[in-house]
């Protein structure tokens, strides 16, 4: 059973050989410091609105960078492209709007072939809706395409959330469509996309370096951290490497907040401090296990390589990998109501996963109302404590 388990963990871990990640798209991006990323925002105007008319001056005067369509406009307003390949993608962007492919508010993420060095890249974009006056409620509606380009289309889609809440963060800035802030506000926001909405995981572990286990148990047990002198950035960075690892609203059955700040406060749980003023920072009350022990070397590789996107992807592994161990508990838990030999079996099990402490506090939140499996529950607890101190 060991044998298979450490078999199951280690293909888990190893990203690099799987299907999702093309050992040629690492190779690539091992041989660069840096990955080139690029953006581009275009004013779009349904033709049949008012504010069309109201700036067609303001159209004619950039006519060499506009594309008209029957039913639409799309004038760039700034790009971060080279001016040959900007052209390319204003071409591609209207054949999606004309297919109806692009919906207000939702990013879209597909391949795009420019004439970049990358040739083909990975390509988010988005339409900004502007909301549409009382008068003409039917009109077409007038707005901006945001687009965000770097890296593969896959690596792409594990940032979308992110990259979804990044342009909403724009939202208040894009209000007329001269754009009078373009240099102050909106060109400064949209070239920082790839620092920071791609690139917080690769700084949170090369912030903590070896002490990135100690954050994975945080996530898992529903730890508070709390981050002492350091500046927002970083806070902001840490906080959201505990949500992204976090297994909150993942499992099979939700587990309401209640129920684990209950288990967590039986616990007497203390919160993870992270003092930022030494390098590397210190850490109190750091806790972690041997789940989160093995797992933290494959985020250290992948932060060497410096690709956040491998880093994202070995997380995504750590969180299924974890809900598989957390389902696998739950059916021996209810087997073991019945069955003493399924009772060895749940001991044997948490011996091996080397995350027994997580697994039973999630499963005692979820199993609070159910008194059999409590007590199961109880039984395991203190086996793990039994053997806790025998290796201790």
């Amino acid at each position: 059973m060991f044998t298979s388990q450490t078999s199951s963990f280690q293909d888990s871990i190893d990203v690099e050989e799987r299907d999702d990640f093309d050992s040629e798209e690492i190779t690539g991006y091992i041989q660069k410091t840096q990955l080139n990323s690029y953006y581009t925002i275009y004013l779009y105007q349904g033709t049949r609105s008012e504010a069309a008319t109201e700036n067609a001056a303001w159209n004619q005067r950039r006519a060499d960078s506009t594309t008209s369509l029957d039913d639409f406009s799309l004038t760039l307003i700034d790009s971060s492209l080279p001016s040959e390949a900007e052209p390319e993608l204003r071409t591609y962007i209207s054949r999606r709007l004309s297919k109806g492919a692009l919906l207000g508010g939702m990013g879209n993420i597909a391949t795009v072939e420019l004439s970049i060095p990358e040739q083909a890249v990975g390509c988010y974009c988005c339409l900004v809706e502007q909301e549409r006056s009382p008068e003409q409620p039917d009109a077409d509606g007038n707005g901006y395409v945001i687009c965000f380009m770097g890296g593969s289309e896959k690596w792409l889609n594990l940032f979308r959330l992110e990259l979804d809440k990044y342009v909403q963060g724009l939202h208040s800035s894009l209000q007329t469509p001269e754009l009078l802030n373009l240099e102050s506000e909106v060109r400064p926001y949209l070239s920082r996309w790839y620092e920071e909405s791609v690139m917080h995981i690769h700084r949170v572990v090369q912030l903590v370096q070896n002490n990135i286990s100690f954050l994975l148990h945080a996530a898992l047990s529903h730890t508070l951290v709390e981050v002492n002198n350091s500046d927002e950035r970083t806070k902001t960075d840490v906080s959201r490497f505990i949500k992204a690892a976090s297994l909150q609203g993942l499992s099979q059955q939700d587990t309401t907040t209640a129920s684990l700040c209950k288990a967590i406060s039986e616990d007497t749980q203390s919160d993870l401090i992270i003092d930022c003023s030494t390098s590397p920072p210190t850490l109190s009350n750091a806790v972690s296990n041997r789940f989160c022990d093995d797992w933290s070397q494959a985020f250290l590789n992948a932060a060497e390589r410096c690709n956040p996107f491998l880093l994202r992807q070995i997380l995504e592994n750590f969180k299924l990998k974890a809900i598989q161990d957390m389902n696998s508990l739950k059916r021996l838990v209810r087997q073991a109501e019945m069955s003493h030999y399924a009772l060895f079996r749940s001991c044997r099990f948490l011996q091996g996963c080397g995350n027994g402490d997580v697994l039973l506090q999630n499963a005692r939140a979820e199993h609070s109302d159910m008194p059999e499996a409590c007590s199961i529950i109880t039984v395991l607890e203190e086996f793990l404590r039994d053997q806790s101190q025998a290796h201790a």
